[in-house]
């Protein structure tokens, strides 16, 4: 069962370690220079284990005004917020900083705790009580209770303790809310807080974990870089486990060393997570002006980042960063103004890596809204089909336990209808401007689709050869509607009908027989005197009846099916070299260099020093009688 991750908030000095210490036992605290000076520096951790069996995650954050950057690492991956005033001090400057950043992340569950209750009368706790109340009016923790304790003499720590096991439940309950509405996350994710080594076990790193279970032997892809990693072992509270739902957690990794990997980074097998140094996202307040220069917390990591508007949409925007970092749809971060530390806004990521290019036109306030609603939901396919509507097109990440591979390219509707047209339109230009042709070859309309598509959205040149198996799927589908019909790597008009004028088809027979021989005449001649036109030698070609290897060079197929087949047999025997193939054939070296080229070309054979043997190709050898 996943933990609850509960993170402090508030300024320094206000007893939040103490606190923690007094309820699990545990001092967070774990650098020597904390512990010396009294005071939280870097993020620290906790757990409180209830009479149930449920436990409860604690990350400690740092108050002093020079360290948010630190306490928004922690902040950045909790489920719940536990704000810290002194009874003494009431709210002070940070209190209301760290409620400004819980409120920008949307955080909604929480609650107060004043401390240090020991030290003052009635009188100022309930004043400061009030004080913190009036402090949350108009922020996301609006509705939390402020309850009153001391970590010295244990007053108010069993209802603290009862209040704490109750958000426990309400936290749960709104997973089981977003379960009940298939919004439930797929696939596992943990944003690297911290990263050492331990001797002789070699890289560690700690984080919450997120979105689903790892256990010992899982596999992570690491984001930024897109490296494999194993996971050796799972700690959770410090003690071993085989495996983890969620919560605080240590990995003990092998793939990467502990330089290879920093705060900020996130292990995951989620499609959804990207590294980008650009993000689309949403704005929750008024938006600041267009190349503001600020900095983002996001997850674990923070990274300065530059706003830029997007024209006709005042609550969106395009943040470009200064270099890639891994976020999904979903995630929430804050932006700040890196002089004065002051909070600029909170943002949630609508697309980790946004429309560019072709695709930048497709950015309308309609397709926004209608991400935005599928981000809300939470469905990871809801999502997915939203941001294909954005793009125009997509690459559809199809491994889900390790560095994905673009598999697919997914089209939007209207991009997919779009690429039909223009390929009904190629297939009729075509049968205009050559009436005897059996039709478009297929490299010719895939090439085709392919450039009209690039006009239509972006495409990455690695997503180049998983688009053109996206367009053959849809000429397929027009295949199978009926709207075209093939006739080998021919695709036509099917009111055109299959048959080709008596004359051609003669003179294609002619062709065809001239080539059946081992050194066959000159393709442009042959088909002269046999009357045969280009269409009638494409249409050769599209039925499978003639093999061309070169711009001059073509075969009757079964007459070259057999001159390979040969070559094969002779090269399982023994090495073959082209001599030896020339005399088999009784050919010249010109028709004997081809053939074994093109079949080296194909993996058939492979070239050797002593010659060619078979390929990883070459189909299995038939055991003879």
């Amino acid at each position: 069962m996943p933990t609850v991750v509960v993170g402090t908030a508030g300024h320094i000095d206000h007893g939040k370690t103490a606190l923690l210490r007094a309820l699990t036992g545990i001092d967070a605290d774990r650098l020597p220079e904390e512990r010396a000076r009294g005071m939280t520096i870097d993020v620290g951790y906790a757990h409180l284990a209830f009479d149930d069996g449920v436990e409860l995650d604690f990350v400690d954050v740092p108050g002093h005004d020079r360290l948010i950057g630190n306490m928004l690492v922690g902040a950045g991956e909790i489920d719940a917020a536990m704000l810290i005033v002194a009874a003494d001090d009431g709210p002070r400057p940070q209190t209301l900083e760290h409620l400004q950043l819980l409120d920008a992340l949307g955080v909604a569950d929480g609650l107060v705790v004043v401390t240090k209750a020991d030290l003052v009368d009635a009188n100022r706790v309930a004043e400061v009580q009030a004080a913190s109340r009036a402090l949350l009016l108009g922020t996301s923790l609006a509705n939390a209770p402020v309850l009153v304790a001391s970590a010295i003499d244990g007053q108010g720590m069993d209802e603290l303790r009862a209040a704490l096991r109750e958000l426990d439940g309400t936290v749960r309950g709104r997973w089981a809310a977003a379960r009940d509405g298939d919004g439930r996350d797929t696939a596992p994710r943990l944003a690297v807080d911290r990263a050492f080594t331990v001797k002789g076990r070699g890289t560690v790193v700690t984080g919450s974990l997120r979105g689903g279970s790892i256990e010992v032997g899982g596999t992570f892809r690491r984001e930024p870089g897109g490296e494999a990693v194993r996971v050796r072992a799972v700690q959770v509270h410090g003690e071993p486990r085989p495996r983890h739902d969620g919560g605080r957690t240590a990995l003990n990794l092998a793939g990467l060393t502990v330089d290879a990997i920093h705060r900020g980074d996130v292990l995951t097998s989620d499609p959804l997570v990207r590294a980008s140094d650009r993000i689309l996202v949403r704005l929750r307040s008024a938006p600041p002006r267009d190349g503001a220069r600020l900095r983002l917390h996001v997850g674990t990591d923070q990274v300065d980042a530059t706003v830029r508007r997007i024209p006709g949409i005042a609550d969106a925007a395009i943040v470009q960063l200064a270099r890639p970092i891994a976020t999904f749809a979903r995630d929430r971060g804050v932006l700040r103004e890196p002089a004065a530390g002051t909070v600029v806004m909170g943002i949630q990521v609508l697309d980790p890596a946004p429309p560019r290019a072709a695709s930048r036109k497709r950015l309308t306030p309609e397709r926004l809204e209608r991400l935005s609603e599928a981000v809300e939901t939470g469905r990871s396919a809801a999502i997915l089909a939203s941001r294909i509507e954005l793009h125009g097109a997509i690459a559809v990440d199809t491994a889900q336990h390790s560095q994905p591979t673009a598999a697919a390219v997914a089209f939007a509707e209207d991009v997919g209808t779009a690429l039909r047209d223009a390929a009904l339109a190629l297939v009729a230009a075509h049968h205009e401007e050559s009436p005897l042709s059996p039709g478009v070859t297929l490299p010719r309309a895939r090439a085709a689709l392919l450039r009209r598509l690039r006009s239509l959205a972006t495409i990455e040149r690695r997503d180049v050869p998983a688009a053109t198996e996206a367009i053959t799927r849809l000429l397929d589908g027009l295949v199978a509607d009926g709207r075209l019909a093939r006739r080998g790597e021919a695709l036509r008009d099917p009111s055109r009908g299959d048959d080709l004028p008596p004359a051609l088809l003669e003179a294609m027979d002619r062709l065809e027989a001239a080539l059946a021989v081992p050194a066959p005449p000159a393709l442009e001649a042959a088909a002269a005197t046999a009357g045969c036109p280009p269409e009638g030698v494409r249409a050769l070609q599209a039925d499978g009846r003639l093999v061309r290897i070169g711009p001059d060079m073509a075969w009757a197929a079964p007459t070259y099916h057999g001159l390979a087949g040969m070559a094969l047999d002779l090269a399982r025997a023994s090495p073959l070299t082209p001599a030896a193939f020339r005399d088999a054939t009784g050919t010249s070296r010109r028709y004997v260099l081809a053939i074994l080229e093109d079949l080296d070309r194909r993996g058939i054979l492979e070239r050797t020093p002593d010659g060619h043997i078979a390929g990883p190709r070459a189909p299995r050898a038939t055991p003879r009688p």
